[in-house]
């Protein structure tokens, strides 16, 4: 049974703790032949975590890094203090794994701490928007993918986002046990979010009849869906700091800036699906994801299936 390492540090949201545990045991309990050990592991080693002020708790862990050493999988979750310089012996456990080829994931702060070891260097990664600049700098040997969806390269999947942690557990799993059994787990933990999504896209639609003084912008992001945008870019087009943006954009929207673009980015490729011929690889390139794996969990969570079985159901005869 294959074990992972579920790292953590103080100040790591707490649904990024349940995460690991929720996507691999739904699996197991609804696939026969699909079991994991999950071990929460408590990076300064068995004891106590400290969650982050959303769930301002502390969370008692089994494990420590003792117990990550012969583990096939490692995930670094999201956690409060990216600047924070990583203890030692986490930093040799990381490396350790990568030199015996275990997968690592890591999504928001966390791809920093797994860049300090020196293993992302030459290599692409991405991060939560808020991070990319930090994770360029600090970082400058690493090939920084500013959008925030998921990038594998190696051994290696790092991710962004309230969902990045999901996005990192649903590539592994595809890759353990196929697509198919990746994208009835997505649907199944995420169903009821795809009419949520719905509804809010109704809302998005209706206000953008409405005047704010993002027009410009807003008509720029539709024709620039193909660009590897940043909040900056954005930003720079609007003539606002980010944090200003961000405001508008959740007055005008209800969304941040990288979330709407997001929410553009699926829309175009749905419509690209229903009305074209053109293939998957394509379809991700004009609406902005890197490859097809990187638009494929965004628009599972959107429409609870792939793009190639979206394109089936939608397709007009």
């Amino acid at each position: 049974m294959p074990v992972i390492a579920v790292l953590a540090l103080d100040g790591l949201p707490g649904h990024h703790l349940t995460t690991p545990g929720l996507v691999f045991g739904s699996a197991a309990r609804e696939h026969p032949g699909v079991a994991y050990d999950v071990r929460l592991c408590a990076a300064g080693g068995p004891g106590t975590v400290r969650l982050d002020a959303t769930v301002p708790a502390d969370a008692v862990l089994p494990y420590g890094l003792a117990d990550a050493a012969g583990a096939d999988v490692l995930l670094l979750p999201a956690h409060r203090d990216p600047g924070v310089r990583p203890a030692p012996a986490l930093l040799d456990t990381l490396r350790a794994a990568a030199a015996r080829g275990a997968r690592i994931g890591a999504c928001g702060a966390g791809v920093l701490t797994l860049a300090a070891t020196g293993l992302l260097d030459g290599r692409r990664a991405t991060t939560a928007w808020r991070h990319t600049g930090e994770l360029a700098r600090r970082y400058p040997r690493v090939e920084v993918d500013p959008g925030g969806t998921l990038v594998a390269d190696g051994p290696f999947r790092t991710s962004g986002g309230v969902f990045g942690g999901m996005d990192v557990c649903l590539r592994l799993l595809a890759e353990d046990h196929g697509e198919r059994i990746a994208d009835r787990t997505c649907r199944e933990l995420l169903s009821p979010l795809v009419v949520h999504a719905e509804r809010v896209a109704e809302v998005i639609d209706r206000t953008l009849a409405d005047s704010s003084g993002l027009d410009a912008t807003l008509e720029w992001l539709e024709r620039s869906l193909h660009l590897p945008l940043a909040p900056a870019d954005i930003a720079a087009h609007a003539g606002v700091s980010v944090s200003s943006l961000n405001r508008r954009f959740l007055a005008r929207t209800g969304l941040s800036a990288p979330r709407y673009l997001l929410r553009l980015r699926l829309k175009r490729a749905r419509e690209l699906l229903e009305r074209t011929d053109e293939p998957v690889e394509a379809i991700a390139a004009r609406t902005g994801f890197a490859s097809p794996a990187a638009l494929r969990p965004h628009f599972a969570r959107l429409t609870g299936t792939t793009p190639r079985t979206y394109r089936a159901r939608h397709r007009p005869r």
